[in-house]
């Protein structure tokens, strides 16, 4: 996946100035897609320079003039493409996981603090993604709002976010738990 397409799929629901697509790059899109706000300025506009956004400048009285972008139509056939090839399965590329790999040579304790760490911000994810998650729904329960939200896409990648995770935070909190276990049980040899 290129960046084109994770600002694409941010832009389908509204026009977006720059700023604005960054905040909402850190809300939801950068939960599968990370990206600098000066990546992002520099992708908008190779994206009008190709025709698969627009833009418009909005004159301020008080401020500096804003553009706000918007999906045309070439850019919808674009994520239709997109849409339409093959997708390669996704691999974990972590440097956490390799030093856990080398857990029985390595000192426990630093990387049961990173481990704590990582727990910690994984914990703080899973409340943002259900905040995310609840607001978006509104008053439905999700089984209703899966059956007939107006737009499910966001939110079935929040929920993917969600579970995500919840996954680091369980492995980190069960690695912190054998590590520990392990320690103590040299410990007391």
């Amino acid at each position: 996946m290129a960046l084109r397409h994770a600002v694409l799929a941010a832009l389908l629901d509204e026009e977006l100035s720059g700023y604005q697509l960054a905040k909402a790059f850190d809300l939801g899109v950068a939960n599968f897609w990370h990206a600098l706000p000066q990546q992002l300025y520099a992708e908008l506009a190779r994206l009008e320079q190709d025709g698969l956004i627009a833009g418009r400048e909005i004159v301020q009285d008080t401020r500096p003039n804003k553009r706000l972008f918007a999906v045309t139509g070439a850019g919808l056939a674009e994520l239709d493409r997109f849409t339409a090839a093959a997708t390669k399965p996704s691999s974990i590329r972590d440097d956490l996981i390799v030093k856990v790999q080398a857990a029985d040579h390595v000192d426990t304790a630093t990387l049961i603090a990173q481990l704590t760490e990582r727990a910690a911000f994984a914990r703080a994810k899973v409340d943002l993604f259900g905040g995310l998650l609840r607001t978006m729904r509104g008053e439905r329960g999700e089984e209703e709002f899966l059956r007939v939200g107006e737009r499910i896409g966001p939110y079935l990648t929040c929920l993917r976010g969600l579970a995500f995770e919840q996954g680091n935070r369980d492995w980190c909190e069960r690695t912190i738990a054998v590590l520990r276990e392990r320690e103590a049980a040299r410990a007391a040899r």
